[in-house]
């Protein structure tokens, strides 16, 4: 296994200096780094999971840092794939057990990751998803070989149903040794410190965002007499879209009632 201290034969390097850089690999500015984001949920499978992973990519890359994604198969889409910008995608020939998540007893997967950290020669590990069991086997491995770890939470979980519970007893493990938590709201930090029974100096909050670029309403096919309920989210029933219609007709009712008492106290 790989030494904590680096610069041995075929070991990953701590970091890698950039062209033009002074050598100080205290300097983030002027490093970068090979981050390999793992997680059993990316394309072509699709959800916020998915999209957050590309979409940081992109970021990171366009930052000038090296990112390779590491996921299951998925159908006949096996080996390596290359997305936008050169992102390199593996597609292991893990089983899946269920959801999309593969089934996970932390050595099954452990020649093929380790085989990829060392041959992109990865800096830091960046897991993502609670549910996926590929994340946790990367952190485990990770430190084993004295990486870095970084660990996404993107969803909230409960404490009394078996599911969250064993959930919970299995992040409680894998992020004792993690060093650094990302949590996607300041309700997702506090459910995960508790979860886990973290530090919460080691979890920052980068909140989920809508880019509006994406969504520009044209401003002349505007009606002032039809109220129009934009929601934004997957079609999934755990997103609430059981709900959605009932408030969507709440809120027109809402607007309509304050449009009325709007135009009473004006005469």
């Amino acid at each position: 296994m790989a030494n904590r201290r680096g610069g041995g034969q075929g070991q990953p390097p701590s970091v890698s200096p950039s062209p033009g850089s002074s050598g100080n690999l205290s300097d983030d500015r002027t490093c970068t780094h090979n981050i390999c984001m793992v997680s059993d949920f990316f394309y072509p499978n699709m959800g916020g999971v998915e999209s957050h992973i590309y979409q940081l990519s992109q970021c990171l890359i366009e930052r000038g840092h090296k990112v390779i994604t590491v996921t299951h198969a998925y159908g006949n889409r096996k080996g390596v794939r290359y997305l936008t910008n050169g992102l390199k995608v593996y597609y292991l020939p893990l089983r899946v057990m269920y959801n999309q998540s593969t089934a996970t007893t932390l050595f099954h997967s452990l020649p093929l990751l380790r085989y990829i950290f060392v041959r992109e020669r990865i800096t830091i590990i960046h897991s993502h998803s609670s549910f996926s069991a590929m994340a946790h086997d990367a952190l485990f491995h990770a430190k084993t070989m004295g990486l870095q770890t970084v660990f996404t939470d993107h969803s909230l979980f409960g404490f009394a149903d078996v599911s969250s519970v064993l959930t919970n007893k299995l992040l409680t493990v894998s992020l004792c040794d993690t060093n650094h938590i990302i949590c996607v709201s300041y309700t997702s930090k506090e459910n995960t410190v508790l979860r886990a029974a973290l530090n919460p100096e080691i979890v920052s909050v980068i909140p989920n965002a809508v880019d509006p670029t994406d969504f520009t309403p044209d401003p002349f096919r505007r009606h002032d007499s039809v109220i129009t309920v934009v929601v934004v989210s997957r079609l999934v029933y755990r997103k609430g879209n059981d709900i959605v219609a009932q408030f969507a007709l709440t809120a027109c009712f809402f607007f309509i009632s304050c449009r009325k008492l709007f135009n009473t106290c004006m005469l």
